[in-house]
């Protein structure tokens, strides 16, 4: 009947479309219109920021003001705040870091605030994946006074900015509406630079070890014996101290190959693998170099 009013009513190429359209189950319909994307209330927003060695990540999401009246209304005075929409705000830290005077390990943190008339405290909470309706107080692992201040041109969206970076500190920032509020973050680079170079430097000796062993194997003495010497010079192990008495050793110098092999004796003590697996060697050198 449907297909026969179609035809009396249309044309018939019309009349095919119509019916194509109508014959769409409704589920199919509602499910194209829900695949339609519309922009978010409240876009999700990340900001982030390298300080010496250490990145931090602000992870939230921004509401708009909408001509409302946003502080001591939208968001109640006295109470804490997500500090942003949606899910909670999160920051990540890859390195230690002191956030307010509270030092804290790296990992990602919780952010919320509670706004008052005059002060405000910033909240960092050690669960990042916490009900933001549900906070536990004590998984609050640093509390930070902070004074509002006004900004010169309101901004409508909530933004999290980073500001007078240097390489140890920085200032994490919260603008929205006509208010800001700056967070003190500082990092102690000079440490961290500082055990990397030992860690660097400290391990330097390897390369010229590894080369005088090779040249050990191959029967170049004196250059396995070159090596040896820049790489004890760096720092004397026990490792570069037995490849040098057994260069020595090779050379037929017994006297100052067996100083090399006590040396390697002494350094090597309490070391598991140079007790387990090389001292029973050395001890046997020595003795056959008498």
């Amino acid at each position: 009947m449907r297909a026969s009013i179609l035809h009396s009513l249309c044309p018939p190429r019309l009349a095919l479309a119509l019916g194509a359209v109508l014959a769409v189950p409704l589920s199919a319909q509602l499910a194209a219109a829900q695949a339609i994307e519309l922009p978010a209330p409240s876009p999700h927003a990340r900001v982030e920021q390298r300080v010496g060695l250490t990145d931090f990540t602000v992870d939230y999401s921004s509401p708009a003001v909408k001509g409302r009246k946003i502080w001591g209304d939208l968001v109640p005075y006295d109470k804490a705040w997500r500090a942003g929409a949606n899910a909670v705000t999160k920051l990540t830290a890859s390195r230690d870091f002191t956030i307010g005077g509270t030092p804290l390990k790296a990992g990602t943190y919780s952010l919320f605030v509670i706004p008052t008339k005059a002060k405000w405290t910033v909240l960092v909470n050690s669960d990042p994946n916490v009900n933001p309706f549900e906070r536990d107080d004590k998984k609050d692992v640093a509390r930070v006074a902070v004074t509002p201040a006004a900004l010169p041109q309101p901004r409508e969206r909530l933004a999290y900015l980073f500001s007078d970076t240097q390489d140890d500190r920085t200032m994490l920032d919260l603008e929205w509406e006509r208010v800001r509020i700056r967070v003190p973050i500082t990092v102690d680079t000079k440490a961290q630079v500082t055990a990397a170079i030992e860690k660097g430097t400290g391990e330097a000796w390897r390369p010229h070890a590894a080369a005088a062993s090779y040249y050990l194997g191959a029967n170049d003495l004196d250059r396995a014996l070159a090596m040896i010497d820049k790489s004890i010079a760096i720092q004397s192990t026990w490792r570069n101290e037995w490849v040098r008495a057994q260069i020595l050793g090779k050379k037929g110098k017994k006297a100052d190959a067996t100083a090399a092999a006590n040396r390697a004796l002494t350094l090597g003590k309490g070391d598991a693998i140079f007790e387990e697996a090389f001292k029973a060697d050395v001890t046997k050198a020595i003795a056959s170099w008498k």
